[in-house]
């Protein structure tokens, strides 16, 4: 897990810099995770959306984003 934020910037913001606003996010890797490879995925909560992406791709891969309620409740359902 990388100690760094990954920072976005604000799609009201413009190269005028006006409206220039940042978000970081805060990347954690799952507790299931390990290094050889398998099960490896990063989660960064904010409020009200969970980011997911698959840690052996890091920065540059794909990722998701899911409601908080909906990631919670399929937290539930996998422990369950």
């Amino acid at each position: 897990m990388s100690d760094t934020l990954t920072w976005f910037k604000s799609s009201y913001s413009d190269s005028e810099g006006g409206d220039c606003l940042e978000v970081a996010l805060d990347w954690r890797k799952s507790t299931h995770s390990d290094d050889q490879g398998g099960a490896c995925v990063e989660i960064a909560a904010c409020p009200h959306i969970v980011h997911v992406r698959d840690s052996k791709l890091g920065e540059d891969g794909p990722r998701f984003a899911v409601a908080g309620a909906a990631w919670t409740r399929f937290l539930g359902g996998v422990g369950a």
